[in-house]
């Protein structure tokens, strides 16, 4: 293999050209002793443009440099120009395909159907609505007798949460409740039904010396000559029609006692059972919200029963204190004879919201008016003080922490509860005005303010 020529523009080795030379040539020129003259080396041919470029290509490509520089600065160059390439190539755009148009729909789809099906649903519905109406009204009675248990339930479980909380089984605690609640009721009964009986017999034989004591006074002398008033008020009662229009004569007064006896029965069946399940029945109730919910709606219904449950032992305080006051002041003022009796529809009376203290007074004073003007003024007297002792000192110190219900809507409540449900519906009245007014603060207040 000749030697390139140092003169050359390219310092790369030429290539071979011993491959047309004869293998007999060239040994014979390799012998010392047969050398023929030298010859002249052929003159490499002058790269042309494509050579260079083939030979600049081997160089990138690192096909031209020794060892692993090659193929590191092959493979650094060859990425680099497949980058590069790919940059420079635009990629193809995707064609934009046109949007449809939004078509709303017609939302008066009533429209669309034929009168026949549109009175045919509307006559069902309102159907429904009056079947379901008079459903409720038939058991309106027994509806109203499982609020009532309900409410007297709430009111007695401050007694059985007493003995639970010194570790006493709550079924234990349900029977002690249950069995004082049961004495009580059996000791008044006994103790006072007879007392009453007499004392309401009394009454009732005084009634025409009261009338014959009204006709001495010249006002009612002069009524009486006029209208005839007390004349027809003897025969009146003399002829038993006052019974008669209360109780709707002896069968009708059978009817009322019996359905009194079932009411007080199921009342108590039903108050007991409520107080034995409550803590399943608030269970049930709380269930009924949704888990991610469920805490926020455990805590208003404590709310809630916490609130009823004060409302209904606070009542029990409140009438008790009532009737204690009016028997202690009957007594006192020379009604002793009648001191039981009155002090129980005192009693009665102070249940109802707002007029109870007023109708025990009405009550009261007739019967004092008609043993003595005197002591008919001091009963009005002694009812007028004492409705300002409950209405600033005794009820605020009682119900403060229980209901929070303005005045306004305590009347008005009260009011809407009497002509519903009667005295048992303007009993729940107010703490069933409290529950939503709690409602209304914690859940609808908060998010009128956050709109």
């Amino acid at each position: 293999m000749t030697a390139p020529d140092p003169g050359a523009k390219d310092d790369l080795p030429a290539p071979e050209d011993t491959g047309n030379v004869p293998e007999t040539v060239a040994e014979e020129s390799s012998s010392p002793e047969t050398q023929p003259t030298e010859r002249p080396a052929p003159e490499p041919a002058r790269p042309t443009a494509d050579s260079r470029r083939r030979r600049r290509s081997g160089v990138f490509r690192g096909k031209m440099l020794p060892g692993g520089f090659g193929q590191f600065f092959g493979g650094l160059f060859g990425n680099a120009r497949k980058g590069a390439k790919q940059l420079l190539t635009p990629t193809p755009e995707e064609p934009v395909l046109p949007v449809p148009p939004v078509v709303v729909q017609n939302e008066t789809k009533l429209l669309n159907h034929s009168p026949f099906s549109i009175g045919f649903f509307g006559a069902l519905g309102v159907l429904v609505a009056i079947s379901l109406m008079v459903a409720v009204a038939q058991v309106q009675n027994i509806l109203i007798l499982v609020v009532l248990s309900l409410f007297l339930a709430l009111g007695l479980s401050p007694a059985v949460e007493f003995f639970t909380r010194r570790r006493v089984p709550r079924a234990l605690a349900v029977f002690f409740v249950t069995v004082t609640l049961l004495g009580i009721i059996v000791l008044g009964v006994t103790a006072l039904v007879p007392l009453m009986t007499n004392q309401v017999q009394s009454l009732a034989f005084r009634v025409p010396y009261w009338i014959a004591m009204l006709a001495t006074n010249e006002q009612v002398a002069r009524w009486d000559a006029q209208y005839n008033l007390l004349e027809t008020a003897q025969r009146y009662l003399a002829s038993g029609g006052l019974v008669q229009n209360l109780f709707g004569g002896i069968w009708g007064a059978g009817v009322l006692v019996a359905n009194l006896i079932f009411s007080v029965i199921m009342t108590l069946v039903l108050t007991i059972y409520f107080l034995a399940s409550l803590p399943a029945i608030k269970e049930a109730i709380y269930k009924l919200a949704p888990a991610s919910r469920r805490a926020r709606s455990r805590y208003l219904a404590d709310e809630i029963f916490r609130g009823v449950s004060g409302y209904i032992t606070g009542m029990f305080m409140i009438v008790t204190v009532a009737s204690g006051c009016s028997f202690i002041f009957m007594n006192i003022i020379g009604l002793g004879a009648y001191s039981l009796a009155l002090s129980f529809i005192v009693a009665l009376f102070c249940f109802i919201p707002l007029v109870g203290s007023s109708l025990a007074m009405l009550a009261v004073a007739l019967v004092g008016f008609a043993t003595s003007p005197t002591t008919g003024i001091a009963t009005i007297i002694y009812f007028l003080i004492y409705q300002q002792f409950d209405a600033y000192i005794l009820y605020p110190t009682v119900m403060k922490r229980t209901v929070k219900v303005p005045g306004a809507l305590v009347v008005l409540s009260a009011l809407i509860g009497g002509i519903l449900l009667g005295v048992i519906g303007a009993l729940i009245a107010i703490p069933t005005t409290a529950a939503l007014l709690l409602l209304y603060r914690e859940v609808v207040q908060p998010h009128l303010d956050a709109s």
